[in-house]
C-alpha cells in the first residue's frame, strides 16, 4: 500500500511507473506538464514544478518514499524534509551532491576516485591560466544544470576562451575546467545499493556519443575482463561514498592507457541502463524500486547474451519529425529481438529524446547486424560475408594464451564468441 513519490514524469518516471504496475506498486509523480511522458502510466500526477520548494513539500505529504528521476530538484526541500521524518532515496545530501558537478568533482577526489584534472575558473586570467596548466583543447563545464552535452564546451585554443565561455552565460553562471582526457572507449556501470548499503553492480556497457548525446549502448562492453573489474570498481568505489539507496549510474572514459577515469555520477536510473528492462533478470527500475522500499535487491546478470539499445532522437522538427520516427519504428517491429519504447512526448525537436529501441540476441555480431538493418546501412550492396569464430578455453590457465588470439580477431575486425 505504501505510494512511491517521484519528482519529475519524464521517461524515466515512465518506465518506472511501468515496473511500479508490474509489482503492485503505487507511484505518484510531481512535474509541471500536463501530458509529460508518466502522466498515461502513474497512480496520480500532480501538476507542480520539482524544483517549488512548497509543491515538493505539499506532494510529500501523500507519498511514503520520496525518489528523483532527474536530479535538477530543490535540494534544500528536501533536506528539510527529512529532518522531518519523510523518507527520501537518495538522500539530499547525495543530489545536492550531483547537482554541482563541480562539487561533485571534488567529492570524489576527496575520496580517491580517479578523475580528470579539474579547476574552478571564475574570471579570464583565472581560465587562461588552467589553459596553461592543462593545454589545449580544455573542456569548459558549467556546475550545474549541464547534460545531454547542454553545459558543456571545448576551447581549442587561448583565442576562443573567451567566446567559449559566453556560450555557457559567462562565469557568473558558474564554470569549471577539466583537463581534456583522451580516451578509448566510454563506458557506463549500473550501480544498486540497497537501504543498508549493500550494493549490485550491472555489466559494464560501452556508450556511444554523438553530439554529446548518447546514440548506441552495448551491452556488456566488448573489453577485457581485466578492464570491465577495474571500471566496476571504480563504479562501487564512487557509489559506496554516497548517501542513499536507489539505482546510480556511473560514466567513465577508458583511456589508452587502460585506466577508468570517472566522469560523472546520476543518482538515478539512466539512458545506459535502458537495455536492462529486456536483457537482464532485473531491470533498473525494478531495482531502483527494490532498494528505495527496503525489497531484497535483484539480479542484475544479463539474462541475454548480447543486447543494443538505439535512442530515438529527433531528426526534425514538427509532424516531419514523428513521420522520420514512426519509419524507424516500424523496421524495428519487422527485427527479431527488437522491443520499441515510445515515450509519447507532445513536441518533437531535433536531438530530443524519443524513444527508444533495444534488440537482443545471442551474440554482439548478431544485434549490431540487425541495427545496421534497422538503420538501413549497407542495404545497396551485396551482403558482406564475415568469418566468425569461437575461442574455446581448456582450463582457466589458457586465458592468457585466449587473450591474445582474442585481441588479434578484434584487431581484424573478426567477431568471436569465448
Amino acid at each position: 500500500d505504501r505510494v512511491v513519490g517521484v519528482l519529475g514524469g519524464g521517461q524515466l518516471g515512465k518506465m518506472l511507473c511501468q515496473a511500479a504496475s508490474q509489482m503492485g506498486i503505487k507511484v505518484a509523480i510531481l512535474d509541471p506538464l500536463k501530458d509529460c511522458p508518466a502522466n498515461s502510466v502513474c497512480h496520480e500526477h500532480v501538476v507542480g514544478s520539482f524544483n517549488d520548494g512548497d509543491a515538493v513539500r505539499e506532494f510529500a505529504k501523500r507519498c511514503d518514499v520520496l525518489t528523483v528521476e532527474i536530479e535538477h530538484v530543490d535540494a534544500v526541500a528536501l533536506e528539510k524534509l527529512e529532518k522531518q521524518g519523510v523518507v527520501c532515496e537518495p538522500k539530499a545530501s547525495t543530489i545536492a551532491i550531483i547537482q554541482d558537478k563541480y562539487r561533485q568533482k571534488g567529492h570524489f577526489s576527496k575520496f580517491g576516485i580517479p578523475i580528470a584534472d579539474f579547476v574552478e575558473v571564475d574570471t579570464l586570467s583565472s581560465i587562461e591560466n588552467a589553459g596553461e596548466m592543462f593545454g589545449y583543447p580544455l573542456m569548459v563545464k558549467s556546475k550545474r544544470l549541464a547534460y545531454d552535452g547542454r553545459g558543456n564546451a571545448v576551447a581549442h585554443n587561448k583565442e576562443e576562451l573567451s567566446s567559449v565561455v559566453s556560450s555557457l552565460g559567462g562565469f557568473e553562471h558558474g564554470l569549471y575546467v577539466e583537463r581534456w582526457t583522451p580516451f578509448a572507449k566510454e563506458l557506463s556501470v549500473i550501480v544498486a545499493r540497497s537501504r543498508d548499503g549493500c550494493t549490485v553492480c550491472y555489466p559494464v556497457v560501452e556508450t556511444i556519443h554523438k553530439d554529446n548525446i548518447c546514440h548506441v549502448v552495448e551491452a556488456p562492453a566488448q573489453i577485457p575482463e581485466k578492464m570491465k573489474k577495474l571500471a566496476t570498481s571504480v563504479a562501487e568505489k564512487a557509489i559506496k561514498s554516497l548517501e542513499g539507496a536507489g539505482v546510480f549510474a556511473v560514466e567513465l572514459f577508458l583511456t589508452n592507457d587502460n585506466q577508468a577515469l570517472l566522469n560523472e555520477v546520476a543518482p538515478r536510473p539512466h539512458n545506459s541502463g535502458h537495455h536492462t528492462i529486456e536483457a537482464c533478470y532485473t531491470s533498473q527500475y525494478e531495482q531502483h524500486l527494490r532498494a528505495i522500499l527496503g525489497l531484497p535487491l535483484g539480479d542484475p546478470a544479463m539474462k541475454a547474451p548480447a543486447a543494443i539499445m538505439y535512442n530515438i532522437l529527433g531528426e526534425d522538427e514538427g509532424d516531419s519529425g514523428f513521420v522520420l520516427a514512426h519509419q524507424l519504428i516500424k523496421r524495428a517491429l519487422n527485427i527479431p529481438g527488437a522491443s520499441v519504447h515510445w515515450y509519447a512526448k507532445p513536441e518533437i525537436r531535433k536531438q530530443r529524446k524519443m524513444g527508444h529501441i533495444t534488440i537482443v540476441g545471442p551474440s554482439m555480431f548478431d544485434v549490431k547486424a540487425h541495427l545496421d538493418r534497422l538503420l538501413q546501412r549497407d542495404t545497396d550492396g551485396p551482403k558482406k560475408v564475415r568469418p566468425r569464430a569461437a575461442v574455446i578455453m581448456g582450463s582457466d590457465s589458457d586465458l592468457p594464451i585466449m587473450k591474445d588470439a582474442a585481441a588479434i580477431l578484434e584487431k581484424f575486425n573478426i567477431p568471436f564468441e569465448v
